[in-house]
C-alpha cells in the first residue's frame, strides 16, 4: 500500500474521531436556551442598531425573557413591538415615544466658510482627527455623510448645501447617526414636539466672531432668554437650551431670536 494511501486513510480516520469527539461535547456540553427567547427575538424588527441599549437584538430578547429590561425600548419597532412582546410575555409596557433626529446645525457650504481645502480620508471622523474640523466654525457639520452611511432605514441623505437631510417618515430614531456624528450635532426629539429647538451649536464666546465663522449661528444675544415668559431658557456654553417640561410654545423666543436659529 502506497504512503499516499496510508496517510489519506489515517487522516480520514482522525477526521472522524475528532468529528465523533465534537459531537459529543456539543451534546454534553449543550446549554438549553430558554424558546421565550427565541419567540420574543421573532418579534424584534432584527435591525441590531443597539438603541435599545443591548449589543443587538439577540442580547435585547434575552434579557426581556430573563426580565432583566422592558418590552418598550425597541424604537425601530415601535409600539406594535412592544404591544406584542407585552402580549408574548404577560406584562403590561407603555409603548415607546416616537423619536425622530434633528440637526442642530445650519451652517452650509452658503453660510458656514470652509478654513482651506481638506485633502484628507473624506469622512466627518477623519476630518475632525485631523484638522479638528474644515470650517471656520469648529462645532459646524463637516458635512462628509457619515451620518448617512450608517443609516439602516434611507432616512438620511446628503443635501446640495452639504447638510443631512432627515426624512421623519423613514427615521425611527435608533439614534445609530447620533452615536456616529464626531461633532455631536444629531440629537433625537419626540415626534411632535411643542418647544423649540436652537440649530445651532457654535459655542465660539468672542460674540465678535461667531458671525465670522457662520452668518447664520447663534449671537449669543440672549434676547430669547429675557423674552421666554416662563423663563425656561437658559444659556449653556453660549447656546439656549429649552426646558420643555415648562415651555408653553408661545413663540416668542422664536419671534425675537435675529438669526432664526430658534425654531
Amino acid at each position: 500500500m502506497s504512503i499516499v494511501l496510508i496517510t489519506a486513510l489515517f487522516a480520514f480516520a482522525l477526521a472522524l474521531l475528532l468529528g465523533l469527539a465534537l459531537g459529543f461535547f456539543r451534546e454534553f456540553f449543550a446549554v438549553a436556551e430558554d424558546p421565550l427567547v427565541g419567540q420574543i427575538r421573532a418579534l424584534l424588527p432584527g435591525a441590531n442598531c443597539g438603541a435599545c441599549g443591548f449589543p443587538g437584538c439577540d442580547g435585547y430578547a434575552a434579557a426581556i425573557a430573563k426580565r432583566e429590561a422592558p418590552a418598550n425600548r425597541c424604537t425601530v419597532g415601535g409600539a406594535d413591538v412592544a404591544a406584542h412582546i407585552a402580549t408574548l410575555t404577560g406584562v403590561d409596557v407603555v409603548a415607546p415615544t416616537p423619536q425622530v433626529v434633528v440637526l442642530a446645525c445650519r451652517g452650509s457650504r452658503e453660510h458656514a466658510p470652509l478654513k482651506g481645502v481638506y485633502t484628507g480620508v473624506p469622512t466627518c471622523r477623519a476630518a475632525k482627527l485631523s484638522t479638528g474640523g474644515t470650517k471656520l466654525c469648529a462645532w459646524a457639520c463637516l458635512g462628509f455623510g457619515d451620518c448617512v452611511n450608517v443609516c439602516q432605514f434611507g432616512a438620511l441623505s446628503l443635501g446640495d448645501n452639504g447638510l443631512p437631510r432627515i426624512d421623519p417618515a423613514h427615521c425611527t430614531g435608533c439614534k445609530a447617526c447620533v452615536t456616529e456624528c464626531p461633532q455631536s450635532l444629531l440629537q433625537a426629539i419626540p415626534i411632535g414636539r411643542a418647544a423649540p429647538l436652537t440649530h445651532c451649536s457654535n459655542r465660539n464666546p468672542l460674540k465678535a466672531m461667531v458671525l465670522k465663522t457662520c452668518k447664520i449661528a447663534c449671537i449669543k444675544c440672549e434676547l430669547c432668554v429675557r423674552a421666554c415668559p416662563q423663563h425656561c431658557i437658559t444659556m449653556d456654553r453660549g447656546i439656549p437650551v429649552i426646558d420643555t417640561a415648562n415651555c408653553v410654545a408661545c413663540g416668542l423666543c422664536v419671534a425675537k431670536c435675529p438669526t432664526k436659529t430658534l425654531f
